[in-house]
């Protein structure tokens, strides 16, 4: 599938504001239901790229095992804010807080 860059984001913006308060979803995950399966880094991209103005919540996406993305402290203490779980490792637990959107 080719990658549709504005419909891209526009995609991965949506999927990240559903995701519930509390609640982790990973960059794999958003890229699947975005409708572009392999684009993970892509959505990185987009996230760090995102505008500040757009309220988007990307603090809610971490990486397939949990981990918090590098050099952002501040995405841990907005996880914890919204009750969501670390392991004694500093990963979100993935069994607890990922976002099963299927079940909505």
């Amino acid at each position: 599938m080719r990658l549709r860059f504005d419909e891209f984001r526009r995609g991965v913006y949506a999927v990240v504001m559903a995701v519930p308060c509390g609640k982790v979803i990973t960059y794999g995950q958003v890229a699947q239901l975005a409708g572009y399966p392999r684009h993970a880094r892509m959505v990185g991209r987009v996230l760090r790229d995102a505008p500040a103005s757009s309220g988007l919540l990307c603090h809610r996406v971490v990486n397939s095992v949990g981990r918090t993305a590098p050099h952002w402290e501040e995405q841990r203490n907005l996880l914890e804010a919204e009750g969501v779980v670390f392991r004694s490792n500093g990963c979100v637990n993935m069994g607890i807080c990922r976002w099963n959107f299927t079940d909505e």
